[in-house]
């Protein structure tokens, strides 16, 4: 077998598992406790299943006090996201994908490719305090930072 580890984001709500069978319209079968903990879970394709308290607990943490890891997995996903021990309430970050652009010219040179656009890497943005947006990199006291959040 192969490891994996992975990254959702998801909406849950405690729910036990009599509530969720319910909830389905299901009847619970006999050999299960409708009173054990768990949660109602939500995915992004709209897809909903019960989880036991214990093996989401393993499996999922809230989106505020992320880690600086989920915090760039979110990013690759189209979240912005911020510390929350950053200053400037207002201060972002974003993923910019790979991207070709309209020709520069570089001393009096051509910089484009063939095809007469420019290919930037993809990078991470921030949308500073001051409205204006700069590339980022990261401090060891952001990598190691446990404050991330998701900005709305």
């Amino acid at each position: 077998m192969k490891n994996y580890v992975g990254t959702k984001f998801i909406e849950a709500r405690e729910m036990n598992r009599g509530d969720y069978n319910d909830y389905r319209g299901w009847k619970i079968p006999e050999n299960e406790n409708p009173a054990d903990e768990g949660y109602l879970v939500k995915y992004s394709d709209g897809h909903e299943n019960w989880l036991p308290k214990k093996h989401f607990e393993e499996t999922f943490k809230m989106c505020d006090g992320m880690t600086f890891g989920i915090a760039v997995e979110l990013l690759k996903k189209g979240f912005k996201v911020a510390r929350e021990g950053w200053n400037g309430k207002e201060m972002f970050l974003y993923h910019v994908p790979a991207a070709s652009y309209a020709p520069c010219t570089e001393i009096g040179r051509e910089c484009a490719t063939d095809d007469g656009k420019v290919p930037y890497g993809a990078y991470i943005a921030m949308k500073t305090a001051q409205g204006n947006v700069v590339p980022w990199l990261a401090s060891q006291t952001d990598v190691l930072a446990e404050d991330w959040v998701i900005v709305e």
